[in-house]
């Protein structure tokens, strides 16, 4: 592979593994890129990389790198506060120019934003410490496979989708004619989404973009059934679901259930979604906070497929 240059930043949290993020980088160095880190990438202000100015700065040096790939070091907290300042037609500029912004969880605020304001597109894959920096004990000392083959074919530019298994227990099953499942397949639809949390944060602001038969992809990390189900209704009774080709559910994960539960659990809560709404609900797309994730193109036309349990989503050519 051809050699790219990746620009590291901090928009969001501060990075307090910094063994990680040192793991991170020498990682992409040794998969033969030039990895550049930004002044203030470590720097720390209260739980923040730094003030806002900072961030802020951070971000714009990022769109003016030239850099193949501009990646976050990590989520966390802190994009919703700065989103207002943001000079979105220099982020655009360079995107079409070549630069890949790249990042999950806190950067959804991003993706979000530039959506809305200058319908760029983005990448929703790893961040620097979660992604390229793993190791330490009972934690594998190499990035997962999965996600580092999705992340070498974006920087090729081969990448064209991605397929899965759904749970078993689906919202929306196909239907059965025969012993033959039916086909679903949904062309055009725009992907978009990305965490729940800041995704339901940016509601009624001018951050949240305005998509209409969208194919929106949903993940969240530490966040009980319940609190995920009463963001689900947020977003339903908002009228964002109704204007969607289909929901598509990756991974929710690191919560725990209590007693007082009495079997209410996550798959109620999908239950429960594909009761409401009369789209295709899909469930256990590879992508949130979990090692083994793919990379999503968030803003670009794509194609869905669902036969049975499987599903393919494809983005090859805008689909």
């Amino acid at each position: 592979m051809k050699k790219k240059h990746i620009y590291i930043y901090s928009p969001s949290g501060a990075v307090r593994d910094k063994a990680a993020f040192r793991r991170g980088v020498k990682r992409l160095q040794s998969l033969g890129h030039d990895v550049e880190v930004d002044p203030d990438a470590l720097s720390s202000f209260q739980r923040f990389a730094g003030d806002d100015a900072t961030r802020l700065s951070a971000i714009h040096r990022a769109a003016a790198s030239g850099a193949d790939v501009a990646l976050i070091s990590r989520g966390g907290y802190g994009l919703t506060r700065i989103l207002e300042h943001i000079q979105y037609n220099a982020l655009a500029r360079a995107i079409h120019s070549g630069t890949a912004f790249v990042g999950m969880s806190d950067f959804t605020a991003l993706q979000m934003a530039l959506l809305a304001k200058a319908d760029a597109p983005s990448w929703a894959g790893p961040a620097l410490c979660e992604g390229f920096g793993v190791g330490g004990k009972d934690i594998p000392p190499v990035p997962d496979d999965i996600m580092e083959d999705c992340f070498n074919d974006m920087l090729l530019g081969q990448g064209e989708g991605t397929g899965w298994r759904q749970d078993k227990k689906v919202a929306h099953d196909s239907a059965d004619d025969g012993g033959a499942s039916q086909i679903l397949r949904i062309r055009g639809g725009k992907i978009w989404g990305g965490n729940l949390t800041m995704l339901t944060t940016l509601l009624g602001t001018p951050f949240f973009p305005k998509i209409d038969g969208g194919i929106l992809f949903l993940e969240d990390v530490g966040e009980h059934p319940y609190r995920i189900e009463r963001m689900f209704s947020q977003l339903l009774h908002a009228g964002v679901f109704s204007r969607q080709k289909a929901i598509v559910l990756g991974q929710f994960t690191s919560y725990k259930l209590t007693s007082h539960d009495k079997g209410f659990k996550f798959q109620s809560v999908v239950r429960w979604l594909g009761q409401q709404v009369k789209i295709p609900v899909l469930t256990n797309l590879p992508y949130g906070h979990v090692q083994t994730k793919v990379l999503l193109p968030v803003g670009v036309s794509a194609e869905l497929l669902v036969d049975g349990r499987d599903a393919l989503l494809f983005w090859g050519d805008n689909a």
